[in-house]
Formats: C-alpha cells, sequence, structure tokens
C-alpha cells in the first residue's frame, strides 16, 4: 500500500525529508574534469548534496551522493539485470551507509533500454523492509529536455524537475535547472535518482 502523499516518507534518512516544500538548483559542477558530476544548492545558495561522477571516483557506472560536508549518503551501482523480451535490462541498485559505514540496499532503477525514448517511465522499486509500504515511484517526462516528475505508485507527483522561467532566456546549456521538492518527501532519495538519469542521458556524471 502506498503511502499518501504529503506525509513524511524517509527512504535514506528522515534528515533529509523537510515540512515544507523546497526548491533545489541544480549545476554542473565548475573547473571539474568530465565526469565531475553536479552540486545541489537552496535558496541562499548553500550547496546541500553533491553527486561525484565516474571522473571523481575513477569507476564508470559508479556514482556518489554526499551530503554538503561531503559526507557519503548513497553509493550507486549499474547492474546488468535480467533479459527481458530478448534485451539485456539493466539496473542501478541505490545504497545507503549506516553508522559504521555498512551499505544497505535502498531501491532499484531499471533502465530504459534506449536512452533515446523518454516515452515510457523509469520504475524505481523500494528494496528496504522500511521502505516496502510505499510502493513504487516513476520518473515521467524529458529529463534531458528537463522536464520530468517523479511520482508515486498513486501517481501523485513528488518532485518536478525543470527549469524557471527566468534562467530560460540565459541558459545555453542543460547545467543548471531546479528541482522542486514536495513536503516530506526524502531529498536525498530524490537526488540519488537523479544522478542515474544525468548519467543514463549523457550528463555531467559521466565521463
Amino acid at each position: 500500500m502506498a503511502v499518501k502523499s504529503g506525509s513524511m516518507m524517509p527512504i535514506v534518512s528522515k534528515v533529509y525529508c523537510s515540512p515544507s516544500e523546497v526548491v533545489l538548483v541544480v549545476r554542473r559542477r565548475p573547473n571539474v574534469a568530465n565526469g565531475g558530476g553536479f552540486a545541489v544548492a537552496d535558496s541562499s545558495q548553500r550547496v546541500v548534496f553533491r553527486v561525484d561522477g565516474c571522473g571523481i571516483i575513477g569507476k564508470k557506472e559508479e556514482l556518489m551522493l554526499r551530503d554538503g560536508e561531503g559526507n557519503p549518503l548513497l553509493l550507486i551501482r549499474r547492474k546488468d539485470g535480467i533479459v527481458e523480451a530478448l534485451s539485456l535490462t539493466r539496473q542501478w541498485k541505490g545504497y545507503s551507509y549506516d553508522f559504521l559505514g555498512s551499505h544497505k540496499l535502498v531501491f532499484t532503477l531499471k533502465e530504459p533500454n534506449s536512452c533515446f525514448s523518454t516515452r515510457n517511465p523509469i520504475r524505481i522499486s523500494m528494496e528496504s523492509k522500511e521502505c516496502s509500504n510505499y510502493g513504487y515511484f516513476e520518473v515521467r517526462g524529458d529529463f534531458p529536455g528537463r522536464s520530468c516528475s517523479i511520482v508515486n505508485s498513486r501517481g501523485d507527483v513528488i518532485a518536478l524537475i525543470g527549469v524557471k522561467k527566468e534562467l530560460q532566456q540565459v541558459m545555453a546549456s542543460r547545467d543548471l535547472y531546479h528541482v522542486e521538492i514536495k513536503t516530506g518527501i526524502d531529498q536525498a532519495f530524490v537526488f540519488g535518482v537523479i544522478a542515474v538519469l544525468d548519467y543514463i542521458y549523457d550528463g555531467s556524471t559521466r565521463c
């Protein structure tokens, strides 16, 4: 059974669940080699998350979500999945860290068969017992065009990815966009999903 929209939904940690809606800005990390990843800032331009891509980690198909202080929150790896309809389905696995530094699988994202297709939703499954009642999530829309949403299994939007109108006139690339996250939603989880989308669609995390 899915949790109602608006209630607290910790996936990585309840620390990242805000009692109010938040808008955060994503920017490609400047002066970093290909695969350097991106940073996430709040309205005060304080960095609250950053994602290390393969150019920082040194491994392809592996990403790291950190908090603003640089502490690791999620290790995300691509795994070859099962053969479906005569094609290999790849999956991304997101692992959180406990206080001892051990990994715990929290979500699986099924990669689309073609990165050129944005018509079909991308499914994200919850893997931990604590999150089993959340159901599943889907990414719908056009991430490369910065016009998409993450919805829960009830169809409620939990996060919107887009470009503010005042930025559309000055943006010459996809390197700056905003993410609107609804009340109670785990922001670390949202940016873990965005990190994978960035890699799939040849963004700042990919070498």
